[in-house]
């Protein structure tokens, strides 16, 4: 058992797989929010440490690992950035009995005690980037391409039902091959693809996507997509990429700039990229302290009352029960960058 004055947090972030390629930017900006707190006042007057859990690997065994944590008491919280399908073997291990600060774009909800959804989800974020995008662009009609888990799956119904999709396409996480994909989009009548797909997936994607000549025929809309994908993909492979997120380094507000300027100054130009994945784990971290100001610990795990507000990189941030409203941008990729287009939503 640990001392009582430390506060360990099950850090639950993906190393390996394909969103693997998330994980330098996660660790990094795990490490600066901590650094940050201990500075001052920790976590309701404890120092926080961070206990690192693989999420790359399968669902199950993430959820084995943490729940063995819970048990012995090693670890009181658990944060990070993960996929949904890691969320749900999560929640039914350890559901209830320890706060969850789930960091990443979600599919709607999760009742779960204890569970607070952080992130994005299609009603602000998917949903008003497909608007814009027909408004400015006159796309209306969408392919679906996404992994086969939880997140896609439920994220690519609310699209059926509030856009027009002519055509679905699900593919295992993992996958490299997106020939048959690829074959189909050829012949496709539609104007653009909302990509569903995480890290590795997404740059064997548009690599593959651009190779085939569609940039100038398919625009392409990700909810997921960050500057590590760009990177990865390369230039030729980004033109006509569209992104939505409350987060990315181009961000030009007063909280985003004072936030990359400690990022870069704490890890150095050659920092591992500044994204919307790694900043939500910043984001995660900061929730728990903000927790702990309105309750006096991190012990609870009731929803909190609606009209909580904090001041985070993405601006100010309301609490609404185990969900946070928050602003939300559309950019398009240029280059190995993004440009931030519009605000497409704004925190209630």
């Amino acid at each position: 058992m640990r001392g009582s004055d430390v506060l360990p947090i099950a850090f639950v972030v993906p190393l390996q797989g394909p969103t693997g390629i998330y994980g330098p930017s996660c660790l990094a900006c795990g490490q600066l929010a901590v650094e940050q707190l201990n500075a001052r006042n920790g976590i309701a007057g404890r120092p926080v440490e961070l206990v690192q859990v693989d999420a790359g690997r399968p669902p199950e065994v993430v959820a084995e690992e943490v729940g063995r944590l819970v048990d012995a008491g090693r670890v009181e919280a658990v944060a990070g950035w993960h996929i949904s399908a890691v969320r749900v073997a999560l929640t039914r291990r350890i559901g209830g009995r320890v706060v969850y600060a789930f960091a990443a774009m979600h599919e709607g909800g999760d009742d779960t005690p204890g569970v607070f959804m952080l992130g994005e989800r299609p009603v602000n974020q998917l949903l008003p980037a497909a608007r814009w995008l027909r408004e400015h662009h006159g796309a209306r009609r969408w392919v679906v391409v996404g992994n086969d888990y939880v997140y896609p799956r439920v994220t690519g119904s609310v699209a059926e039902e509030a856009l027009d999709i002519v055509e679905s396409a699900y593919v295992a996480l993992g996958t490299s091959d997106f020939s048959e994909v690829i074959n189909g989009l050829k012949a496709t009548k539609a104007d653009g693809v909302i990509m569903l797909l995480m890290g590795q997936d997404a740059v064997h994607f548009n690599r593959q996507f651009a190779r085939a000549g569609l940039s100038e025929d398919l625009l392409r809309l990700s909810t997921a997509i960050e500057e590590n994908t760009l990177l990865g993909a390369g230039p030729a492979a980004n033109h006509g990429v569209y992104a939505a997120a409350a987060y990315f380094d181009g961000l030009s507000t007063v909280e985003s700039n004072e936030f990359a300027q400690q990022y870069y100054a704490r890890f150095g130009p050659f920092a591992p990229a500044l994204n919307a994945v790694g900043e939500s784990c910043y984001e995660a971290i900061r929730f728990l302290a903000r927790l702990g100001e309105i309750t006096g610990s991190i012990a609870t795990t009731a929803a909190l009352p609606t009209g909580h507000f904090y001041d985070s990189p993405r601006g100010l941030l309301r609490l609404d029960g185990n969900l946070v409203d928050q602003d939300v941008y559309l950019a398009a990729a240029d280059g190995l960058e993004f440009r931030i287009e519009e605000q497409i939503a704004r925190t209630n």
